[in-house]
């Protein structure tokens, strides 16, 4: 049950000011959060290389293992030097002069169009991309306001366009799907179902997260099959599985349709222009974040085209 004061915080004007300044967060999220997956995997490398036991294990006939317990330690120095890094924790600067912004400096777009696009200490550029953020997260918040009402419905699908806003900038910077990003979406797909707050029966959410994960999975081990090389990461099987789980199994098909459409067209489009080659992966996350944001605004006439009797 929705609240009084709680449906004012729900109107779309003010889950659209909400937006704007969780696109703000999203830009620190889209900026450290790879670099702290990064930071991680090269403290795992540097913990693994000294372990001499373990190279024997793998490699049983070389007697003695390489040189790589210096990598490991050397690895180990260049981490001790870095500055801690959280997503709360330094706060905001500018990366060409470290200078901390100030909290006029950090207002959602209005910062940036004070500050002309520049940092006010050394004068540097900021890119145009972090307003374009904000204000296309405080769009999806108003659109999840004005197509669900003043309803908890309308609140899950804020906190999964956040989700999905970041996710796709991430891919599209790195090819990374974190699962820090990916989990909690399948999460909140399942628990806002089985609450009866997206209409989606719990049943539904279950067989469309696993049907999404299996779904990208069995299409990639085909992939490998026949062509020898992997076809997309598991964070797009994991992506998939968390659409399914707030969508429901029946608009999986027209998610992946509309993905599949669009990130052909976008690849064959880069190819003629020269600027992409086929041997390079083109990141799938961005098309199936399009296709499933498609489906939650467009989802009753998709469901209809697909199983007209349902």
């Amino acid at each position: 049950m929705v609240t009084e004061s709680l449906q004012a915080l729900l109107t779309p004007w003010a889950l659209g000011l909400l937006g704007l300044c969780i696109g703000s967060f999203l830009n620190v999220v889209i900026h450290r959060l790879p670099l702290m997956m990064e930071r991680e995997w090269w403290a795992d490398m540097a913990r693994q290389l000294p372990d001499e036991a373990a190279w024997i294990r793998l490699f049983p006939k070389t007697t003695t293992p390489p040189a790589v317990a210096e990598a490991g330690r050397i690895i180990e120095a260049e981490l001790s030097k870095l500055t801690a890094l959280g997503l709360a924790k330094p706060r905001s600067r500018c990366p060409a002069c470290s200078h901390q912004l100030a909290w006029h400096e950090n207002i959602p777009v209005v910062g940036w169009l004070r500050l002309k696009g520049r940092c006010s200490a050394c004068g540097s550029r900021i890119s145009v991309r972090y307003p374009v953020i904000e204000l296309a997260t405080g769009l999806l918040f108003l659109a999840c306001g004005l197509q669900f009402g003043p309803t908890l419905a309308a609140a899950v699908w804020c906190v999964a366009s956040a989700l999905l806003v970041a996710m796709t900038v991430i891919d599209l910077d790195t090819q990374y799907l974190p699962d820090d990003l990916t989990l909690p979406l399948l999460g909140l797909g399942i628990f806002a179902s089985g609450m009866g707050w997206t209409g989606v029966p719990l049943q539904d959410a279950a067989w469309g997260a696993l049907l999404g994960f299996t779904s990208l999975w069995t299409l990639n081990w085909l992939f490998k099959v026949i062509r020898g090389v992997e076809g997309m990461g598991g964070g797009d099987f994991k992506l998939l599985a968390g659409l399914g789980a707030l969508l429901g199994w029946k608009l999986l098909p027209a998610v992946v349709l509309l993905s599949s459409v669009v990130g052909a067209a976008v690849g064959l489009g880069l190819i003629a222009m020269r600027n992409h080659s086929w041997a390079k992966p083109l990141p799938f996350g961005p098309y199936l974040v399009g296709g499933g944001l498609a489906a939650a605004f467009f989802g009753e006439p998709l469901t209809r085209l697909y199983f007209p009797t349902l």
